[in-house]
């Protein structure tokens, strides 16, 4: 190669990295193109591949970052291969969800690092060694991993590795409870990310997408929905397809709680959309989250085939306990949560949340009141160390129907009506009228029934505007049991099913109603499930409040 010809190509490759800074993703591809034309060298195949990454042209990035690491290594320029190592291990995650390759990278990485003096590209491995113990739940290594990044970022004048070092490790301190302290690394990192100081233009938007991840674990929707808006706008400056799904997954997520059902399945479509065209291995957020939708909406086919598609990941495995708790499948939604958490550590407190208040509902469900409560304590933990509104209404609701299991229902009652309050005021519309499900049971059993028909009704309103089919169908019968007349006769109970009814009046357990009756737990268990069957109702405490309402049990002869 010319001097001349090598002038040249230099050139084209700072017109590269200049068309890059300026988000102009076409004319880089074409300027490092340009450049490779004259002369293949590792920095303009590292340009190409940030262009095709931006493309989402997989196959060129792929190809583009493995040639420029063999050139970097062939120079004896480690450091720069380093870099291409834990780049090309970012890949193997974002369009593969390949973490074993991922690892392999970088490995080659470390082993070229080993004894170098450090430098950022020391911090950039810290920040991907970070994020995958993230997301393997090691807690520990995680920030770590984090807080070298930042300090390198630092140390070397690198604003994105400190932003995303800061993020990292405000995101691991909030899924173990820690939240305060985890929302203030994430605010700082997002203010150096607004600061527009990032060397590569995608790193403000991871950082923000750590901070959209951690409100949406903590129940701050709210929070999180604005910080999706400007992650939207970023993603609209820059033509990022990647990044516009991953906020239209969130939105969905918001969108969900906000009770706005149709705007929640048309950003989760489009963002399934999104994904399956740019990073297919990304695709089970948007498709577990229309998977919960179906549920809600009694689409049980469409459930099902999205869940068919999904991988048996945690929100997976949450799909489908629901699934089964709808169906009346107790013990089986009970060993899918219980499994579940067997494989989310104790210190992810945030991630073991809705797993727990689902198990509680299981277990309650089940007439299990001791294992419930132990579920409850676990909640009320998590609860206490994160404050947010929703979190506090869910282990209300929980506490208050664990009560009205026990046959408390004067002190089920102010739980249940402050579990209806907060979930109001957080916005949260579907939750509000199951919580009211549960308050009008209770009112039923302290004999205020028109405050129950009142509650039952509201429920039922809400419900049905929201398209809720499986939860409306509960609320239904819920208002007929309030606004049945006693006079005109009961179901036909057995004489034993009236017998256990009366004992889960009392307030007793299945297993002390087993052991009061000499029979096993699952007969106990059985008889329920028939009684429930019978009555139309959807929960013990139901059918507890409205044999009480009806007189059900006043004949000597049950």
């Amino acid at each position: 190669m010319s001097r001349a010809s090598g002038s040249t190509a230099s050139g084209r490759v700072a017109a590269g990295w200049a068309e890059l800074a300026g988000g102009r993703w076409h004319d880089a591809r074409a300027s490092f193109e340009k450049a490779l034309a004259d002369a293949e060298t590792p920095a303009a195949l590292e340009g190409l591949s940030w262009a095709a990454w931006w493309l989402d042209d997989a196959a060129t990035v792929f190809d583009a970052r493995a040639r420029a690491y063999r050139l970097y290594r062939r120079e004896g320029d480690a450091p720069a291969a380093a870099r291409m190592a834990t780049w090309l291990a970012a890949d193997q995650l974002d369009f593969r969800g390949a973490a074993a390759v991922a690892r392999g990278w970088l490995q080659r990485a470390h082993r070229l690092l080993d004894g170098l003096d450090p430098g950022p590209d020391h911090g950039w491995l810290a920040f991907h060694d970070g994020y995958i113990a993230h997301a393997y739940a090691d807690g520990a290594e995680t920030i770590e991993r984090a807080v070298y990044a930042a300090d390198i970022g630092r140390r070397f004048g690198v604003a994105d590795l400190e932003m995303l070092g800061l993020a990292l490790e405000g995101s691991a301190l909030v899924s173990r409870g820690e939240v305060g302290q985890g929302m203030r690394r994430l605010d700082e990192a997002t203010a150096i990310a607004l600061e527009g100081e990032a060397t590569i233009p995608i790193s403000g938007a991871w950082a923000c997408c750590f901070l959209v991840s951690a409100c949406t674990a903590a129940s701050d929707y709210e929070r999180a929905f604005e910080w999706c808006d400007r992650i939207a706008e970023f993603a609209e400056r820059y033509g990022s397809r990647y990044m516009l799904a991953f906020c239209r997954a969130e939105y969905g997520t918001v969108h969900l709680w906000r009770g706005r059902w149709a705007e929640a399945e048309s950003v989760l479509e489009s963002s399934l959309d999104d994904f399956s065209r740019s990073r297919p291995a990304w695709v089970e957020s948007p498709l577990l989250g229309l998977a919960e939708l179906r549920r809600r909406q009694g689409r049980h086919a469409e459930m099902n085939g999205l869940l068919d598609r999904a991988s048996a990941s945690p929100a997976a495995q949450m799909c489908r306990a629901r699934a089964a708790l709808d169906r009346g499948e107790t013990r089986r939604a009970a060993d899918l949560v219980e499994r579940l958490l067997r494989q989310l550590p104790q210190e992810r407190r945030l991630d073991r949340v809705p797993a727990l208040q689902l198990l509680i509902d299981a277990r309650l469900a089940r007439g299990e009141l001791d294992e419930a409560a132990a579920a409850l304590g676990a909640v009320r933990e998590a609860e206490r160390v994160t404050g947010t509104a929703p979190l506090r209404a869910g282990a209300d609701l929980a506490e208050g129907m664990l009560a009205a299991a026990g046959g408390d229902h004067d002190r089920a009652r102010p739980l249940l009506e402050d579990a209806v309050d907060r979930f109001e005021r957080a916005g949260g519309p579907f939750d509000a009228a199951r919580a009211r499900i549960e308050l009008a049971s209770s009112l039923v059993a302290l004999g205020r029934g028109d405050a129950a028909r009142h509650e039952a009704a509201t429920a039922l309103r809400a419900l049905r505007e929201l398209g809720a089919v499986v939860d409306a169908e509960r609320a239904q019968r819920l208002f007929d049991a309030t606004s049945s007349d006693p006079a005109t006769g009961h179901p036909g109970l057995t004489a034993r099913e009236r017998q256990v009814l009366r004992l889960v009046c009392g307030g007793l357990t299945n297993r002390q109603i087993a052991e009061r009756l000499v029979v096993s737990e699952h007969t106990v268990h059985r008889h329920i499930t028939n009684t429930l069957r019978k009555l139309g109702l959807h929960s013990r405490t139901a059918a507890a409040a409205y044999a009480v309402r009806s007189g059900l049990l006043d004949d000597n002869g049950s």
